[in-house]
């Protein structure tokens, strides 16, 4: 193992994408900003691969098929920036498709005449071995982007890795980490993770978001992306460019760490990184230090993502307003259950919800009116096509009083399933593809540790009975939740020690599903994370299939944590 250069400068990485579809300029600002080595950008997530299957199989002879267009426009204004600045470009943007990314990517730098070597890593697809799926990908760490950066690359494409791998594989490459620096790669882990969904990290979707609107109305307007300070001892400070929006502290590093996580351990195919270990301390005015990040030997296994078409799903929402809105409910329901009874095939799967969004004495239409909402789902296009159709638009005259729909129900469209499988390291063969054609391998890690339990953390002492109020719990903790495949996760954190000494009790799993509960007959896992003041929910099954197959009212559970936070409960007084 090359030993690691102790010498080298920080090296500042920054994340110019979060998801497919985010912030077209934010490239061009990254690179305008300020100072950077590294310029990363994350726009794969479990629905954009089952997207990129469907585009690939639409298109099958189309080069451009399966990989992130947006990126090749993005490095059309940008690449000569990225080059005169001698900052690298590091995207997951290939997709299903890298090698016809990077040799796009070849063909764009050659038109603009700019001298920028680009390679990709490839391994991750195991569709074939999985033929009744979509995509079938394993999650690649951060070697293979190492290599081609030790090699020389500019610009690095890949598919499927981690969104971790796009920070650790520079770092590791700048540093001359090997596979056996696990304290070291578990740091830039970290920071990879709370780079990776863009601007989370300073003030979007950020629970207290209140407290900065009221000091700078416009401060969370255009929050600006943000970039780790990664140091040889994989110690980092999250940070931003200067004079941009948005903001980064204390608070929304912990909201980006617990977001997607569940227990201590956040497994990877390089480290295992011990969530239980990070300490965070405020470095300054937008600057956050992340330190103490333990790592273990990754496990044998890699995560597999499988997406397939499920079948097809059709939806109607009925728009009930005014006086006896249950009753209205109960007899469009009877109606439609009857012709849907009568058809030659009932849907699999037929669900409603009643949403009650109506208020009395109202002063607007609007406010007046409730949300009655059909969802069928049958593995045939037809079952739950045009009867659906007809049969809603038929009752227009013929049912409850102000009978209308938010839109016509159509003929019904396909939607996806997520499954997580774990493949052995050695199944896949993880390359680094060079500019020059010349191909890499990259060996999977000889040390491996089987994920176990975690002893449970001591809680700290209670606090001392006092008077309470009934309030809600947002007014005390943060939240912040997210999907990962059909499981959620609700992260909970809060500010001081006293209100840490109050939550570790209160908000136990029953208490959990008291608050939630929709969640009271799942399982619900609860993970203690002291040093980050945080509890950390996994909810099981709640997402169904996951996003893809629309299971639920929120499908990928991006609000499960604020309805956490609405709730009432009693809370001391003292810490109101």
């Amino acid at each position: 193992m090359t030993a690691p250069r102790s010498h080298r400068p920080p090296l500042r990485i920054g994340n110019a994408s979060g998801f497919y579809g985010d912030r077209f300029d934010a490239m061009r600002e990254m690179l305008t900003g300020g100072r950077l080595d590294v310029l990363t950008g994350d726009y794969l997530a479990e629905l954009t691969m089952l997207i990129l299957g469907r585009d690939r199989i639409k298109n099958p002879s189309d080069p451009s098929a399966g990989y992130a267009r947006t990126f090749l426009r993005q490095l059309e204004e940008c690449l000569g920036l990225a080059h005169e600045r001698g900052v690298r470009i590091v995207a997951n943007a290939g997709g299903l498709n890298p090698a016809g990314l990077a040799e796009n990517v070849r063909k764009l730098a050659d038109r603009l005449g700019i001298p920028a070597r680009v390679a990709h890593v490839e391994g991750d697809d195991l569709t074939a071995m999985h033929p009744n799926s979509l995509a079938a990908h394993a999650y690649l760490g951060a070697f293979g982007i190492a290599a081609c950066l030790r090699e020389g690359a500019d610009v690095v494409v890949t598919g499927r890795v981690t969104d971790a791998a796009l920070v650790a594989g520079p770092a590791a490459a700048h540093f001359g980490w090997g596979p056996a620096d696990h304290d070291r790669l578990a740091g830039a882990v970290v920071a990879g993770h709370v780079l990776e969904c863009g601007t989370q990290a300073t003030g979007g979707n950020y629970a207290f978001f209140a407290e900065h609107m009221g000091q700078d109305r416009g401060i969370l307007r255009h929050p600006g992306f943000p970039l780790a300070e990664i140091h040889s001892d994989g110690t980092s400070v999250i940070t931003k460019h200067p004079d941009t929006g948005g903001v980064v502290d204390i608070g929304t590093v912990t909201a980006q760490l617990l977001y997607e996580t569940q227990g201590a351990r956040y497994a990877g195919p390089d480290v295992t990184a011990r969530l239980d270990t990070v300490r965070l301390t405020q470095d300054g005015p937008d600057r956050v230090r992340i330190h103490g990040v333990r790592g273990e030997a990754p496990p044998p296994t890699l995560k597999l993502g499988l997406n397939r078409l499920g079948g097809f799903r059709n939806e109607v929402t009925f728009v009930l307003t005014g006086l006896d809105i249950e009753h209205k409910a109960a007899l469009v329901r009877d109606q439609l259950e009857s012709v849907i009874c009568a058809a030659k095939s009932r849907p699999a799967e037929v669900t409603w919800t009643l949403a009650r969004t109506d208020h009395p004495d109202a002063p607007t239409e609007e406010t007046a009116s409730a949300l009655l909402r059909l969802v069928v789902r049958d593995p045939d296009q037809n079952t739950v096509g045009r009867t659906l159709s007809g049969a809603a638009v038929e009752l227009a005259l013929a049912s409850y009083p102000g009978f209308h729909v938010l839109a016509p129900p159509g003929k019904g469209a396909p939607y996806g399933i997520f499954e997580a499988e774990y493949v052995p390291q050695d199944a896949v063969d993880h390359v680094a593809v060079l500019d020059d054609g010349r191909r890499i391998p990259v060996p999977p890690p000889h040390d491996t540790l089987v994920l176990d339990e975690q002893p449970k953390p001591p809680l700290p002492d209670p606090l001392r009975p006092g008077p309470a109020r009934r309030a809600p719990l947002g007014l005390l903790a943060g939240a912040r939740s997210g999907d990962k495949g059909g499981n959620a996760n609700v992260g909970v954190w809060v500010r001081t020690d006293e209100a840490w000494r109050w939550l570790a009790h209160t908000l136990t799993v029953a208490r959990f599903r008291e608050l939630l509960p929709e969640t009271a007959d799942l399982t619900v896992v609860r993970h203690v994370l002291p040093h980050l003041r945080a509890l950390n929910f996994t909810v099981e099954g709640i997402l169904g299939e996951g996003v893809a197959a629309q299971h639920r009212f929120d499908p990928q559970a991006k609000a499960l944590g604020e309805w956490l936070r609405s709730r009432h409960l009693d809370i001391p007084e003292a810490l109101l």
